[in-house]
């Protein structure tokens, strides 16, 4: 007996001591406070890994604005590593510039996103500034696929960890506390940045970002039971006169006015109060992301002992976080729509080109959302993924653009066109639902215009009427009109300023298949005319029709054309003038059936062309663009007037008008030719583009009856160039020679053309 009493006595004082060096009978619950930032909040994830490696188990989450994103995601259940790959594969600033993708966008909307410079909303006569740069639709296309596998949780306590963010109600100036709903869509309310992004709005109200209001929510994550508060603050200081560069800095330091001052109250009332060193870098720094986790995780690093301190109070050892497997696909069963006011649901699901039903890739949904908001008919997309039980909702949210009429503007110059300064008006809903209508108007050396109008029916055929002026003047060889019409011969003219003028109505149908290939059925009527007022009038035996007129202006041409014609294009080019990837095939048949026939020749022919290339990378920054084409007339009809030429350097000419280096403009005619054409692109800067590009053709008359379009190219030429993508579209300037002729020629370009 004497001896088992010392031996329960020693058991007893073992027992006291290791319960108190050990685990709590309580253990502290711990929330974890994340602050607004920016791109600054990427340190979040830096700090997560260390309070990780600590060991601490978290259980509420609170933040605002990109502290409610990553907050968002970690209290969904990703862990703080797979949160890092995350974001390291992530492009921010990419997806916040919003920029949609060019094979989002239908042939209507590629002409016009590729012609203008400025867009601005024009209602009531009154030009009127967007809300917002960009409407977040990348980054909530991606935060739905992200948390998917919490698209069922509306009440965000029972989210793997609870969670809570903050917004701002724009109206009252009211803190809105996000506990519940649709988490992609709370968290991008509460990281709605003035001026960055358009205002959310969720249950009526408008909502900004939350750290107007409250930046740093310690007292609602207190609220939800936490004990101890890990806090992360990545927000701004005030900054100093020489770095508010920008409105968006100013904005920024007007907001901080006052979360600053909160700050240092909020900062005494937090357990571990974690600050990263992250003073050098800027709200939209996203491109040093790396540099910024690794600033969080340092910063956590100087605060470990008292996180480890933590970790022991906790409870036993918490079991690793399950990795969360991203789902790249679902099936869609139902689509809800919600706002669609202006726009059938025809047209919206035309859009969204998704089958029902049918198993279908996130990137899949995420094209049918860049789709829509492409059309620009869209002031906000916001949805949600429900399950129903066979498998899940697609319920869409839609905020329709209130502005129907914009004022746009653009400016170009090439050698061809020369100056040119285009206004346009365009007008949604303008007699129909789904319709737009579009008017151009230029002014410069040569006075132009181009109308549209179009019905965009998306799954079904749309319709669209275009009629278009277009007019030139340049100097051509005097061999070539004798070659085409019945001049006299003047060994005396050796060039003549020709003008050309053309005025062309069209009404078609068409249907688009994914926004990249297209079939065009339609019927067109052209005025032709060609004229010079620099022949004069000779001797000899000349056709009543080209004698000059009263005004002094000789014509060689003045029809008028009716033809039936269908066209088939496929267009996955990522950039019209710089394409680094992608294909382009496009075709066109003309059957010209009446004419006025001014030149009484007339019988009925046919025009046919196509056109195909490919772009690829090479290496790196180096880009090679391969393309062949070729054209040709069918029949017997002597009319010479929609016969190839080619010559000069361009975009965007009317009739058979087709460029080719080392030759000016309007040099090499005939009615058929094939070209092939190669370009070496190195973009050795952003936007900043050294170029080489080689062309080969035959051209001539019945090339192919003959077999000479299958012979050695009778004609090359090459160019040297330099571009570059501004605001304004692309700048252009190219030095080209070939070895048939001697002089060379520089051609110069401003702007997108049109």
């Amino acid at each position: 007996m004497s001896k088992i009493v010392p031996l329960l006595a020693f058991l007893f004082l073992g027992v006291l001591g290791w319960s108190q060096t050990g685990h709590d009978e309580n253990p502290p619950k711990v929330g974890l406070v994340l602050s607004g930032g920016g791109a600054k909040g990427l340190a979040h994830i830096g700090a997560l890994k260390v309070i990780e490696e600590a060991g601490i188990k978290v259980d509420y989450v609170g933040g605002t604005s990109m502290g409610a994103i990553v907050g968002a995601l970690y209290a969904s259940g990703y862990s703080a590593r797979e949160l890092d790959s995350i974001f390291r594969v992530t492009d921010f600033a990419g997806m916040i510039q919003d920029n949609v993708p060019r094979g989002a966008k239908t042939f209507y909307e590629k002409e016009d996103s590729e012609r203008y410079a400025i867009t601005l909303p024009f209602t009531d006569f009154n030009v009127s500034i967007p809300q917002g740069i960009s409407g977040g639709q990348n980054i909530y296309n991606e935060l739905v696929r992200l948390l998917f596998h919490v698209k069922d949780i509306q009440d965000f306590k029972k989210l793997p960890i609870p969670f809570l963010c903050i917004a701002t109600n724009v109206e009252t100036g009211e803190e809105i506390l996000m506990d519940g709903g649709y988490l992609p869509e709370a968290i991008m309310a509460s990281g709605t940045f003035p001026s960055l992004f358009e205002p959310s709005e969720i249950d009526g109200m408008i909502l900004i970002d939350g750290g107007v209001v409250n930046n740093y929510p310690i007292d609602q994550v207190r609220e939800l039971g936490a004990d101890l508060i890990i806090g992360v603050d990545v927000q701004h200081n005030l900054s100093t006169r020489e770095a508010l560069g920008s409105a968006t800095e100013i904005l920024l330091q007007i907001n901080n006015y006052r979360t600053v001052k909160d700050m240092k109250v909020k900062a005494k009332q937090t357990d571990v109060y974690i600050r990263p060193d992250i003073d050098e870098f800027s709200v939209i720094d996203f491109d040093r992301g790396e540099e910024i986790v690794a600033s969080g995780e340092v910063g956590a690093l100087t605060k470990m002992p008292e996180l480890q301190k933590i970790a022991q109070r906790q409870s036993h050892a918490w079991p690793s976080k399950k990795r969360i497997k991203v789902q790249d696909s679902l099936t869609i069963n139902r689509l809800i729509l919600k706002g669609n006011d202006r726009y059938t649901r025809g047209y919206i699901k035309g859009k969204l080109r998704l089958n029902l039903a049918e198993k279908v890739s996130f990137e899949e949904l995420k094209q049918g959302m860049n789709n829509l908001s492409a059309t620009g008919n869209f002031k906000a997309i916001r949805y949600e993924l429900v399950s129903n039980g066979l498998g899940t909702d697609l319920i869409l949210k839609l905020q329709e653009n209130p502005t129907k009429m914009f004022l746009k503007v653009s400016a170009h110059y090439d050698d061809l066109y020369k100056s040119a300064a285009l206004i346009n008006l365009t007008k949604k809903n303008f007699l129909l639902k789904d319709d737009v209508a579009s008017f151009d108007f230029i002014l410069g050396d040569h006075v132009r215009y181009n109308m549209q109008y179009y019905m965009d029916k998306g799954y079904y055929w749309s319709f669209g009427v275009n009629s278009t002026l277009t007019n030139f003047d340049g100097e051509v060889d005097y061999g070539l009109i004798q070659s085409n019409f019945d001049v006299p011969n003047d060994p005396n003219i050796s060039e003549i300023s020709l003008d050309v003028t053309d005025w062309t109505n069209r009404v078609y149908l068409q249907t688009v298949l994914r926004e990249e290939f297209a079939i065009t059925l339609g019927a067109e009527h052209k005025l032709l005319r060609y004229s010079t007022r620099t022949l004069n009038q000779t001797s000899g035996d000349v056709p009543e029709s080209i004698l000059p007129s009263s005004s002094g202006r000789t014509y060689f041409e003045d029809s008028n054309y009716f033809s039936a014609y269908g066209k088939i294009t496929l267009d996955t080019y990522d950039d019209k003038y710089f394409p680094t990837k992608g294909v382009f095939f496009d075709s066109d048949l003309h059957l010209y059936l009446f004419s006025s026939d001014f030149n009484e020749n007339f019988r009925e022919f046919s025009v046919g062309k196509a056109r195909m290339g490919t772009a690829f990378p090479l290496i790196g920054d180096l880009t090679l663009n391969l393309e062949t084409e070729g054209g040709i007339k069918l029949g017997t009809s002597s009319v010479t007037s929609f016969d190839f030429i080619l010559g000069g350097f361009g975009n965007d000419f009317v009739n058979n008008f087709v460029p080719f280096f080392g030759y000016d403009f309007l040099s090499l005619p005939g009615n058929s030719y094939v070209k092939a054409f190669g370009k070496l692109d190195y973009q050795f800067a952003p936007k900043n583009h050294l170029m080489f590009s080689a062309n080969f053709a035959n051209v001539a008359d019945d090339l192919f009856r003959t077999g000479d379009w299958f012979k050695e190219p009778s004609f090359s030429g090459y160019g040297v160039g330099y571009g570059l993508e501004s605001f304004i579209g692309p700048i252009q300037i190219y030095y080209s020679w070939s070895p048939e002729v001697n002089d060379g020629n520089i051609f110069f370009s401003v702007g997108y053309w049109f």
